[in-house]
């Protein structure tokens, strides 16, 4: 493949009389050209890049008038403690999006590391339909009324206090009505590298 600079060569050492044959040479090199300039995309780029950032793994679940949900998600992030407050992004083509804006409500599961299968059934990996996933869960209902997890390390519930678009995603800011904690401690699941992995819990040992 020619790098531009060829390109450029070629035209200024074509005479005027073949005008034509060189609009014709120009016209083969342009795809060439596009893909000398462009080189990977930002898109797949950035893909990749995520994919080297862990992150824990967590289900959210919503109940209330505008039906039933549960989904596995990554990107969810602490805002600020006072008043307790985390965000969630959410693809805004999910069938779970009308519904988590419309009950303005949700949970945050965070998985432990035993719940790889329960967060691969919700993400739809394992071919289950849509209707059919939740019902495959023991789901507890919440203080605030949300479909909860039994033994998630944590469970916050909580209002959707703010929901903006950014590219393909909603950020919905979460304020926190009701947080539970898990009894004891146990592995974490966290997701690097477009696989699942367990994350062993710090043990405190007596002094």
């Amino acid at each position: 493949m020619r790098s531009p600079s060829h390109l450029l060569i070629d035209i200024r050492l074509t005479a005027p009389q073949t005008t034509l044959l060189m609009a014709q040479r120009i016209r083969s090199l342009v795809p060439d050209v596009i893909s000398f300039l462009d080189g990977p995309t930002m898109k797949q780029d950035f893909r990749d890049a995520m994919a080297r950032l862990s992150a824990a793994v967590n289900i959210i679940t919503t109940d209330g008038p505008a039906g039933r949900a549960a989904m596995t998600v990554s990107a969810v992030s602490s805002v600020s403690d006072d008043p307790a407050t985390v965000l969630v992004c959410i693809n805004v083509k999910s069938a779970a999006h009308p519904i988590l804006v419309g009950n303005g409500r949700l949970c945050i599961n965070i998985l432990a590391g035993h719940h790889e299968e329960v967060a691969r059934m919700i993400a739809g990996m394992t071919g289950l339909a849509a209707e059919e996933r939740m019902a495959q869960v023991g789901w507890e209902t919440g203080d605030y009324g949300q479909p909860v997890l039994p033994d998630a390390l944590a469970v916050l519930e909580g209002d959707i206090v703010l929901q903006q678009q950014a590219g393909t995603h909603s950020v919905l800011f979460v304020e926190i009505r009701h947080i539970r904690l898990a009894a004891s401690q146990a592995d974490g699941l966290a997701y690097f590298g477009r696989r699942f992995h367990r994350i062993a819990a710090e043990v405190a040992l007596a002094a």
